[in-house]
C-alpha cells in the first residue's frame, strides 16, 4: 500500500505543493508539516504511482517537476515521472530472460496521405503467427514489447511469432474510432505486412488507450481480419464517466461507436479478447461495461484489473500472464 509523499522545504521557499498524477484525489494539495510539505495518500489498490509535483513559490510562479527527494523515475510518452512503489512491488521477472536472436525488418506503407515506417520483429524465418501493436514504437521502447516476446519464446510459453510495431501517425484522429483508419489498417497496412513477411493465420491486434479503441473498431467493422484482441486501458468514452473528455475533438465519434457496441445484442464475429485496466484508473468504469457487453455478445472476453494507472510500465507489467494466455490459447495448435 502506498503511504505518503514529503517535500522538504526548511527555508519555506514554497507557498504550496500539489500532486500531479492520474490518481483521482479529491484534494491533491500537500500540507505544511515539520519543515516540509506532506500528502497522506488514501488507501488504494496500487502497487506503484507515477507522479510529478507542481511547486508554487511566494511570487505566484509555478513549476511542474519530478520529485527532487525521490530518485526513482519511469519513462513515459510525455517524459519522465517520479515513481512511488508499494512494499513488495517487483518488475516482471521476464525482463531478466534472454530471448532468441531476432531481427527487425522495416517496410514503408502510405496511409491516409502519410508514409508510415512499420518495423517487424522476427525471431525466425518462415511462416509465423503475427502480433500487431498500435503505438508499436512506444510499446517497444517504454513497455519492452519485443523483449517480452523473446522471453516468452525462450521459456516455451509461446511459439516463435512476429511482432509488427505500427507507428501512430495522426494518433488522435486515426485511433478515435475512425472508419477511414480502420479500413486502411485492415485493407492496406496488414496486407502490406503479409506481402513483406510470411504470416501464419490471422493476426492478433493489440493497443492501449485510444489504440485499444481503434483495434476494437477495426475488428468489428472488418470481419475476418483478426484472430483475437489484447486491449489495455481502452478509451471507451461514455458521457456518464467521461464528460471531462468532451473537449477532445473526436469525443462524439468515440461515444457513438462505444454506445453502438454496448447496445448490440450480438456480433457476427466474436473473437477472444483479453483486456487489462488499472484498478484506480478513470477508464476502469467504461472498461467494465465494455467487457460485460463483449462477453454477452460471445467474445469470451476477460478484464484483469491491475494495480497501476494509465502508463506504459503498468501495461508492461500486465503483458504476462494476460497477453500470454490469450496468445497461447489462439496458437496452441501450431
Amino acid at each position: 500500500m502506498l503511504a505518503s509523499l514529503r517535500v522538504e522545504d526548511p527555508e519555506q521557499r514554497l507557498a504550496a505543493v500539489r500532486l500531479c498524477s492520474d490518481l483521482p484525489l479529491s484534494d491533491p494539495e500537500f500540507v505544511r508539516e515539520d519543515g516540509g510539505w506532506v500528502l497522506k495518500l488514501p488507501p488504494t489498490g496500487l502497487a506503484r504511482l507515477e507522479y510529478q509535483l507542481e511547486l508554487l513559490d511566494h511570487d505566484g510562479d509555478t513549476a511542474v517537476v519530478c520529485d527532487p527527494g525521490n530518485p526513482q523515475r519511469a519513462p513515459g510518452a510525455f517524459g519522465e515521472k517520479s515513481v512511488l512503489t508499494a512494499p513488495g512491488y517487483r518488475p516482471p521477472d521476464w525482463l531478466d530472460v534472454t530471448g532468441p536472436p531476432a531481427v527487425f525488418d522495416e517496410l514503408g506503407v502510405r496511409v491516409l496521405g502519410r508514409e508510415l515506417a512499420v518495423r517487424v520483429w522476427s525471431p525466425a524465418d518462415g511462416r509465423l503467427p503475427l502480433l500487431v501493436a498500435h503505438d508499436g514504437p512506444e510499446y517497444d521502447e517504454l513497455a519492452a514489447l519485443t523483449r517480452y516476446a523473446g522471453a516468452m519464446i525462450a521459456r516455451n510459453a509461446l511459439p516463435p511469432f512476429r511482432v509488427a510495431l505500427l507507428p501512430p501517425g495522426d494518433r488522435n484522429e486515426w485511433y478515435s474510432a475512425s472508419a477511414l483508419y480502420g479500413r486502411a489498417l485492415c485493407r492496406r497496412i496488414l496486407p502490406a505486412i503479409a506481402d513483406h513477411v510470411e504470416v501464419a493465420g490471422r493476426p492478433v491486434g493489440m493497443g492501449a488507450s485510444l489504440g485499444a479503441l481503434a483495434m476494437l473498431q477495426a475488428q468489428r467493422t472488418w470481419p475476418g481480419t483478426f484472430a483475437g484482441l489484447f486491449l489495455q486501458s481502452g478509451s471507451f468514452f461514455l458521457p456518464r464517466f467521461d464528460r471531462h473528455e468532451s473537449g477532445f475533438p473526436r469525443y462524439r465519434r468515440i461515444v457513438t461507436f462505444v454506445r453502438g457496441v454496448l447496445r448490440a445484442s450480438s456480433h457476427g464475429e466474436a473473437v477472444p479478447v483479453s483486456m487489462t485496466c488499472g484498478v484506480e484508473e478513470e477508464n476502469i468504469h467504461n472498461n467494465r461495461l465494455m467487457v460485460a457487453a463483449l462477453t454477452a455478445q460471445g467474445y469470451g472476453a476477460s478484464l484483469a484489473e491491475v494495480p497501476d494507472l494509465h502508463n506504459y510500465t503498468g501495461w508492461r507489467d500486465a503483458l504476462h500472464p494476460h497477453l500470454t494466455r490469450l496468445l497461447a490459447g489462439l496458437w496452441a495448435a501450431r
